[in-house]
């Protein structure tokens, strides 16, 4: 018998997982991150048999491509794979990369223009704490753009090794681990680029990756802390120790940027950290820029809001309920994430060391 759906799957979904994916895609527009958007939500009369019998939802989603590293994995199979693969990437160049239509080196190019957008995606990721969650090659978009929303978290105090999906045992997609996976999702990628381009060219390409990401990343996270004459000799470092002692002191992430961008002289009463805002004030005050660009900048770049788990499980709650109030009030925080939402100011404190939900992959 033929399978309708990929995993022996109804091809269903929960309503829970429909409100995460609603609201958190709206969230990433609103943080200025490239993502497919939600359009829609419904609920459904169909009951859907998880680890429990639950309700069932419909949600409509935008996206300017659907075209994932997997397809080409797939197109790749068969006898006939050179036509396939090479019919799917005139369709992509048609549809997202008009610009190397005419181009006789278009098929290379189409794949360094996919490795540019994945590195600028992952390091957009990376600076404001998000972790995907299954960064399998099937969710990675050849536009560059956050797709599939499963298992996913926002970093609440920062754990470099944070794994996000109860299923991950490894922690292969844990969120210092996500530049890597990207990395190799790209070398699969390659893989089926090889019936049209060279291998080792594109692999060579790829192999620049990391170093590309961490010039990108560095450069976000120096726009976080205002360095608006950031120096990678002198500043990276900075930016390092930073994350070691958000990590060991157990420190909010988000909170504790947008505290810095809008307290005066920050101190936390914690050891590694007050340390560490030591010497970032003096790198301050030795800056070439004027203090208000300086938090001009910072305000600009570091939310008040970004979706933590526990906020979206109370949004849930209550639409389990009937009650999409606070569904109503989050999709409003999460397109205006840098605005003040007196009435849900609490959700912009610091997380409460029992607060962290972590799901599964099942929808």
């Amino acid at each position: 018998m033929e399978k309708k759906y990929s995993r022996d799957g109804d091809g269903r979904t929960v309503l829970r997982s429909s409100i995460r994916e609603f609201l958190v895609s709206e969230a990433m527009n609103g943080l200025n991150i490239p993502t497919t958007r939600a359009l829609a939500l419904t609920i459904s009369d169909t009951e859907v048999y998880r680890e429990e019998i639950e309700k069932g939802a419909v949600l409509l989603r935008g996206s300017s491509s659907w075209i994932r590293f997997g397809s080409f994995e797939f197109a790749y199979l068969g006898s006939q794979k050179y036509k396939h693969v090479k019919i799917l990437a005139d369709y992509v160049i048609n549809e997202s990369f008009a610009h190397l239509k005419d181009s006789s080196n278009r098929y290379e190019e189409l794949y360094i223009d996919i490795v540019n957008n994945t590195i600028e995606m992952i390091a957009l990721w990376q600076s404001v704490g998000f972790i995907h969650g299954v960064m399998n090659t099937d969710n990675m978009s050849i536009a560059g753009l956050t797709i599939d929303y499963g298992p996913f978290a926002f970093m609440e105090n920062f754990q470099k090794n944070f794994i996000c999906n109860s299923s991950d045992y490894d922690g292969r997609y844990s969120f210092e681990a996500q530049p890597y996976i990207a990395q190799w999702n790209l070398s699969i990628l390659a893989k089926a680029f090889s019936l049209l381009v060279d291998e080792d060219t594109l692999n060579r390409y790829n192999n620049t990756f990391i170093r590309r990401y961490k010039k990108r990343y560095f450069e976000l996270m120096s726009k976080k802390l205002g360095l608006l004459d950031y120096s990678s000799d002198k500043d990276k470092n900075l930016i390092v120790n930073l994350l070691i002692a958000l990590e060991i002191d157990k420190i909010d992430y988000t909170n504790f940027f947008y505290k810095l961008s809008t307290t005066e002289m920050l101190s936390m009463g914690k050891y590694n950290i007050d340390k560490w805002l030591k010497e970032y004030y003096k790198r301050v005050k030795n800056s070439s820029y004027l203090k208000e660009d300086i938090q001009k900048c910072m305000k600009k770049t570091n939310p008040k809001y970004v979706l933590k788990n526990y906020i979206l499980q109370e949004a849930i709650d209550k639409a389990l309920q009937n009650d999409f109030t606070l569904v109503d009030a989050l999709l409003k925080i999460a397109q205006n994430p840098y605005s003040e939402h007196k009435k849900y100011e609490h959700y912009s404190y610091a997380s409460k060391p029992d607060t962290q939900f972590i799901y599964s992959c099942s929808s």
